[in-house]
Formats: structure tokens, sequence, C-alpha cells
């Protein structure tokens, strides 16, 4: 049992320090991953991963039309908490096995040859798509999905051939993901 001037320490250096969330440092429970800032909380040792991010870090434009399917890398990050979300790859690498939920919005312009459309990507494995196409007017499809992933497993958005997509200031196509809870 701790006395009270060990609770009252320990109180005062988690107030001091609540930016790192890591026990005292003569913590006889401390972990090595507790030593990462913002990664565990003190109470549940559960990582937290979070990120959202839009398409163009400025700027407006079309992305496309590709002759492949292309990935799509979003470099406008607004939170990447955990930072398993890269901006440079447009991947979101899993730090712990767990339940996922990602959501992504794809924004276009009507054409009548170009649809609007991504697909969401799991190691590789086609999971889910958004797809719209008609001739004029915006479209703005979109998608979500919860996945299990294990430690080091990849998802991304990979733009469909032959489509456009569109971005500007107002950070219209976006790509978004959390952990729900650890398995």
């Amino acid at each position: 049992m701790e006395s009270y001037g060990v609770r009252r320490r320990n109180r005062r250096h988690l107030r001091h320090n609540h930016n790192t969330l890591t026990p005292p440092p003569h913590s006889e429970t401390r972990t090595k991953a507790e030593t990462v800032p913002g990664l565990v909380t003190p109470e549940h040792g559960v990582k937290r991963v979070a990120f959202s991010a839009s398409l163009l870090a400025s700027g407006r434009g079309e992305t496309g039309p590709f002759n492949t399917q292309t990935p799509l890398v979003f470099r406008h990050v607004v939170a990447n908490i955990g930072n398993a979300y890269n901006p440079n790859t447009g991947f979101f690498i899993a730090p712990v096995r767990g339940a996922y939920h990602f959501e992504f919005y794809i924004y276009g312009h009507g054409h009548a040859s170009h649809a609007t459309a991504a697909m969401l990507v799991k190691n590789g494995e086609h999971i889910f798509n958004a797809y719209a196409h008609q001739a004029s007017y915006s479209v703005n499809p979109s998608n979500g999905v919860t996945l299990l992933l294990e430690i080091g497993d990849v998802v991304f958005l990979r733009q469909w051939q032959n489509s456009r997509i569109y971005d500007n200031e107002n950070h219209q196509t976006t790509f978004s993901g959390h952990l729900l809870f650890t398995v």
C-alpha cells in the first residue's frame, strides 16, 4: 500500500508532466512503451491512435486521371496522435493489434468521361470503395469501415484509374482513422 507521501508525489508528478503521460520515475510499473509521450495512458496502458488529413497541403486542383490505380497521399495533416499515419507515403501502419475505424470522403467535379473514385486498401487487398460518376455538378462519394488490424498492417487509399479527385483550401477530400480498442 502506498503511503500518503508517495500518492501525493505521484499526483504532483502527473500534474506537472501531463503532456508526457508517464508515471513517476521511481515507479516499478514503468514500461518501455510508456516512455513515448502521448501513446500510453497511465491508467489503462492503451495506445492512443488517431489521424485526420486532407489531400492537398495548400492550393487547389485535380488529382488524376491516371491510367493505373494510384496511391493517394494526404498531405494536410490536422491530427496524427501516435504518428501511425505517414504524410509522405499516405500509409497508416497499425502500431497495436486492435479494432480501427476509417472514413474517407472524396470530392470531385462532374465529368462525362471521368468518375470520382477511391478505394480503401489493407495490406494490398481492396476492402471498400467510394465511387460517383455524373456528367456535371459536384459529387462527394464516401465510405467507412471498421477493421481488425494486426501490428504492422498497412491501410491506405488508392485512386481508381481514369478518375479525378479535387481538393482545395476547404479540405473536402479527407482520410481519417482511429483506434477503437485493442484486442
